[in-house]
């Protein structure tokens, strides 16, 4: 299989999140997704994260279960892919398709957006397994 695109990449992570069961597409709705080849150096600079290949994907916003009524959105709630990690990450597992480990990621910074931590997603998803 070939690389994606950042457009192809965009649409298949588009796709997770049309095809959620109806209470996470719920929770979706309202999220921007936005992918891009590579994250920010201030983000990972911010994050103390020295090799930009570690972040594949960041969830930016305030969780669901943090979220009050009261609260005035700044700006919408951010799901970010960052293309050329996910790449580098698919290539070097060589076991998973591209596809599904868009979905994993996309999946995965959903999840945070519903208030998850790491530890959470980890018990229901033995991505490294």
């Amino acid at each position: 299989m070939r690389p994606m695109t950042l457009v192809q990449m965009q649409a298949a992570a588009q796709r997770v999140l049309d095809t959620m069961p109806a209470p996470f597409r719920a929770a979706a709705q309202g999220i921007v997704l936005q992918v891009v080849d590579w994250p920010p150096d201030d983000l990972l600079d911010e994050m103390g994260i020295d090799d930009r290949l570690e972040l594949t994907g960041l969830y930016d916003g305030v969780p669901l279960t943090e979220k009050s009524s009261f609260d005035q959105p700044m700006q919408p709630d951010l799901i970010w892919l960052f293309r050329q990690p996910i790449l580098a990450e698919w290539r070097d597992r060589g076991d998973v398709a591209l596809a599904d480990l868009v979905a994993h990621v996309t999946v995965h910074e959903l999840a945070h957006h519903l208030g998850w931590s790491d530890g959470d997603i980890a018990t229901v998803d033995r991505w490294w397994e």
